[in-house]
């Protein structure tokens, strides 16, 4: 049995302190870089090209492969209870207030967090980082805000084109294979889905989500160690910490709104 020294849980305790508040700097570095990071919009430009761009097939692919499951469980289950009609409804409530930002955050997060955190690891492995600092170039400023603030942009636009593809996958489903009305499908959904209460939720969801995966894809490259390994870790640390801190801030959002 391993027994730890008061000053090794000390250590340990004061290091992640430490990081915490960095971690904090950072984000706030990242924040009040919003005005100078857009006047260079080609740095932006080209970073949400690589995350958004790059990320649609499999945000796509995937919301329409989950709207063609909603759209049979939704309709074997409505079915029990006469209200088959409505299964339009229950999938796009389902997708827009929920499945959309938290699925597309999860993707997003595996797919491009783990760029970001390789390539900007990658960077300082091989020294471009301290070569920046060097000439006097800010590479917060340079490296990591166009990434943070393109990651910000694309998670709301990628939520939503998942939701879409959910809602038409629901719909191949629940119209043409199965037979439901496709008049119902859709009045339900004009009638039942409020623009600010259900899709506003979901976009301030997907806008957390970005803030959140796309600061932990940075952070966590920009902390690296210089070494092959130290990439390899940080990428794991990416997709782990990025999806626990999507889950958690899940449960958090929907129980405020829900209650306000």
């Amino acid at each position: 049995m391993t027994w730890y020294k008061p000053a090794d849980v000390g250590f340990a305790t004061r290091k992640k302190m430490a990081d915490l508040g960095y971690g904090a700097r950072l984000f706030f570095r990242l924040l009040f870089s919003v005005v100078p990071t857009f006047r260079r919009f080609g740095l932006v430009r080209d970073q949400l090209h690589f995350l958004g761009n790059y990320s649609l097939a499999i945000i796509a692919v995937s919301g329409l492969f989950v709207g063609f499951v909603f759209g049979l469980q939704g309709y074997y289950t409505l079915q029990r209870y006469g209200s088959s009609e409505a299964l339009g409804l229950l999938v796009t409530l389902s997708l827009v207030r929920e499945l959309g930002p938290v699925v597309t955050a999860l993707l997003f997060a595996g797919r491009a967090g783990t760029s970001l955190t390789a390539e900007i690891g990658l960077m300082k492995a091989g020294e471009q980082i301290s070569v920046m600092e060097m000439m006097a170039v800010d590479p917060i400023q340079r490296v990591l805000a166009p990434r943070f603030w393109a990651g910000v942009v694309a998670m709301p636009l990628l939520a939503a084109v998942f939701s879409a593809m959910g809602v038409i996958g629901g719909w191949v489903v629940g119209v043409l294979m199965i037979g439901v009305d496709s008049g119902s499908f859709w009045s339900q959904i004009q009638g039942g889905v409020d623009v600010w209460q259900d899709v506003g939720n979901g976009v301030i969801k997907s806008l957390v989500f970005g803030f959140t995966v796309t600061f932990i894809a940075v952070f966590q490259g920009f902390e690296a160690q210089a070494t092959p390994e130290g990439v390899a870790s940080a990428t794991t640390r990416t997709v782990v910490a990025a999806s626990l801190a999507v889950l958690g801030l899940d449960f958090i959002l929907t129980a405020m709104m829900f209650t306000i």
